[in-house]
């Protein structure tokens, strides 16, 4: 605090001078640290947004409402379509929301009765899933941008374009 002029002080309880130390050069010590200003890019690399851990919670939130086949596993899917809709939200610098993952659940028809062959695919794309890093990162990897474009009304009722949607 400040001492105002008008009162007598001591020498030794004058404010003094801080010291201004120079910083070291900033060196690279890790081997995942990043290099420049931009984010690294490519496949298994992910998709850097805020927050992405929501989705999981919000997955987890929708459960009651996935059209599930025997032999599909309800935290596999969560996970999946978490992930898909984190990549969605990153895409604009947002966390993801509850239509992040309308879109996501919609693309592979986890909302509605869905075609055989569509049911056939994402039972193997989705088997395991919530515990291999590497399917995850491929089937988040694998979905085009074009289609995390799309509104959930887009995705809403079973398409026949099914394939090109989930990058088949």
């Amino acid at each position: 605090m400040t001492q105002p002029t008008f009162v007598p002080i001591t020498d030794s309880d004058q404010v003094r001078p801080s010291f201004h130390l120079e910083s070291a050069s900033h060196v690279v010590g890790k081997l995942s640290e990043v290099h420049t200003p931009q984010q690294p890019e490519g496949n298994g690399l992910g998709f850097h947004g805020p927050d992405q851990g929501y989705a999981l919670t919000l997955a987890k939130r929708m459960a009651k409402k996935f059209v599930l086949t025997p032999g599909e596993n309800s935290k596999d899917v969560q996970v999946g379509v978490a992930m898909i809709a984190g990549r969605r939200a990153a895409l604009i610098g947002r966390a993801p929301t509850v239509y992040d993952l309308e879109v996501a659940l919609g693309i592979f028809g986890f909302l509605m009765a869905a075609p055989d062959d569509l049911v056939a695919y994402r039972k193997g794309v989705f088997q395991s899933l919530s515990h291999n890093y590497v399917s995850q990162r491929d089937l988040v990897d694998q979905i085009p941008d074009a289609t995390l474009k799309l509104t959930p009304q887009d995705v809403a009722s079973p398409r026949a374009d099914w394939r090109e949607l989930v990058g088949a």
